[in-house]
């Protein structure tokens, strides 16, 4: 058996939040569940989401990205490669992969750091 670490870190490789699963669980079904674990006290009142999200190409469906509209938070999640295909055929929200987010999306790398200190 195996096991899938949903992880929240800060830019300073830091873990803010994580839910741990099966390893037969998909990451997509998960993430708002561990966004919601976030809570930094300290902050009057304390802070319970983030600002803009960047996450990998595991967590990108309809319903996260309307749950993230609904809060008023930013996501930089790459599009696959099969959902921007179809996304492409159809009318609706326009596709944002510029230079821009391609440039967010490099800072994904302190997840990838935290994960491996987790790890660790």
């Amino acid at each position: 058996m195996t096991t899938k670490i949903h992880l929240v870190c800060v830019g300073k490789a830091r873990a803010l939040a994580f839910v741990l699963t099966g390893g037969q669980v998909a990451d997509t079904s998960m993430f708002t569940c561990v966004l919601d674990e976030i809570h930094i006290p300290g902050r009057e009142p304390a802070r319970t989401r983030p600002d803009r999200v960047l996450a990998n190409k595991g967590y990108p469906s309809k319903k996260n990205r309307a749950w993230l509209r609904e809060r008023g938070v930013k996501a930089t999640i790459p599009e696959r490669d099969d959902q921007t295909a179809h996304r492409r055929k159809r009318p609706g929200r326009p596709i944002d992969s510029g230079d821009d987010q391609r440039e967010r999306y490099k800072g994904r790398n302190v997840v990838e750091r935290c994960f491996n200190f987790v790890k660790q």
